[in-house]
């Protein structure tokens, strides 16, 4: 199939190379052709951006009560996501992706139940075949509480004995790591040929044993599977991984050959600088995300301390983003800013910030882009401007918003025309999708009274145990 765009401007590599006006854009698969063409559509076309870290939330947290607050705590709290269908919940949150122009998401599942996986991923699976967007899909593993880290009979010592008869049903069951493991490899067998990459999803080391960690990194080696995995992403996690490996939970992943190319990490927010040195060795990827750590007090990643060392960097929404609109563009601005620095020069330049956006999010998706095209109303984003030679990046990482989004193409097909969703009916899904969220209200009041009474004690038990500031 192929697809032609009239615009006034293009980037193909924005910020590496500079961009041409008026061009026929041929779009056919993942080859671009550029001819001359009459231009005064006003839209400038460049590089589709990838979502390199997300959650697929198409009921959004703040939706179901599930306020911001320290993540420790707001993990709790999402026990009160409503029951809804695996496959209209993608649906809608990749549709969410798609109006603000991404082409590709990493979905990191939110299933923590084994038995559920295969049909879960089927319909995470059929919601990204039908919505256009490119998937990656990274499957969770874990084999401790999620509820703190380390022995949740530490939390057991905080409630009292009615208040822990209340909630200690809710604590999940884990099959054995190996099984684990092979329930991974047939999800990716099942969808081979599809256009998905499966991936080894371990939530993050402070739930994962060392036996799984080390099976993980051998089941990697021996696939050439990629791994996705949080890391790093909140003060308490440092210091209780501190704890559990003195030498740094970067190094013991490194012994046991964890660190690779095919390994990205989320959020980082708590790294060193030696230990990103050691992710640039191995050609880890760490993707960030501002508004996610900003809103769950986690802090401000080290983006200079990675730059300085040479890792590449991707960003992700993490099923957020900065007015909880998963907006690609306002996060890539959130990150320029948070990282821009104080010298005469910017820390961070455009051309990295694309970078981030483009070729290192394909990476972490593993999915070749390319070809994926997004067009903007570029003037009416600048339709007051008084010069028009500003330069045309600056005025994106400045102005940019979704609303600006026209057309999106991925892998040739035509996915966002003239502003809407072309692939499906947007706002069909999401009216059903809330449909069956309300549905679920009589079940969420029950289960109100637990969340924020395990809430309550996860914050205790932090409040009392792990250093504060």
């Amino acid at each position: 199939m192929t697809v032609r765009l009239e615009v006034d401007r293009w980037f193909p590599q924005p910020g590496r190379r500079s961009g041409a006006r008026d061009l026929s854009l041929e779009i056919d698969g993942s080859e671009v052709a550029a001819t001359s063409g009459s231009g005064g559509t006003g839209l400038l076309a460049m590089l589709a951006p990838v979502n390199a870290h997300d959650h697929g939330y198409g009921v959004r947290t703040l939706d179901f009560g599930c306020v911001d607050d320290a993540l420790e705590p707001w993990i709790a709290s999402l026990r009160l996501r409503p029951a809804t269908d695996p496959y209209m919940e993608a649906l809608v949150a990749f549709g969410r992706m798609l109006q603000s122009g991404c082409c590709a998401t990493m979905h990191c599942h939110n299933s923590l139940h084994a038995e559920r996986l295969f049909e879960e991923a089927k319909a995470v699976v059929r919601a990204a075949r039908e919505s256009g967007i490119r998937l990656a899909l990274s499957c969770p593993l874990l084999d401790s509480s999620p509820w703190i880290y380390g022995d949740v009979e530490e939390l057991r010592g905080l409630a009292s004995a009615a208040e822990w008869k209340r909630i200690s049903g809710l604590l999940p069951d884990y099959r054995p790591v190996g099984d684990q493991i092979a329930a991974v490899e047939e999800v990716a067998r099942k969808h081979h040929g599809t256009g998905v990459d499966v991936q080894f999803g371990p939530i993050g080391p402070q739930w994962a044993s060392n036996a799984m960690l080390e099976q993980i990194a051998d089941a990697s080696h021996a696939s050439g599977r990629r791994i996705h995995m949080h890391l790093l992403e909140s003060p308490r996690q440092r210091h209780w991984l501190d704890r559990r490996f003195p030498d740094g939970v970067v190094r013991h992943l490194d012994s046991i050959g964890f660190l690779s190319p095919r390994l990205a990490v989320a959020h980082g927010v708590q790294l060193r600088p030696d230990e990103c040195d050691l992710l640039a060795e191995r050609g880890v990827t760490v993707v960030t995300n501002p508004s996610a750590n900003l809103r769950l007090r986690s802090g401000i990643a080290p983006l200079e301390a990675l730059r300085r060392s040479g890792v590449n960097v991707a960003v992700g929404l993490d099923g957020t983003g900065f007015d909880d609109d998963q907006d690609i563009w306002r996060e890539a601005r959130l990150a320029s800013l948070l990282h821009g620095g104080k010298e005469i020069d910017p820390a961070v330049t455009p051309a990295e910030l694309f970078d981030a956006m483009t070729t290192n999010g394909a990476a972490v998706v593993n999915h070749p882009t390319g070809g994926d095209v997004v067009t903007v109303d570029y003037a009416e984003m600048t339709r007051d401007a008084l010069f028009d030679d500003v330069d045309e990046l600056t005025m994106i990482l400045t102005r940019m918003t979704k609303s600006f989004v026209r057309d999106l193409v991925i892998a040739g097909k035509h996915v966002v025309s003239n502003g809407r969703i072309a692939s499906f009916d947007f706002d069909a899904a999401r009216g059903e999708l809330l449909a069956q969220a309300k549905s679920a209200l009589p079940e969420l009041e029950k289960q109100r009274g637990n969340a924020d009474l395990l809430a309550g004690l996860i914050r205790r038990y932090y409040r009392e145990r792990f250093p504060q500031g």
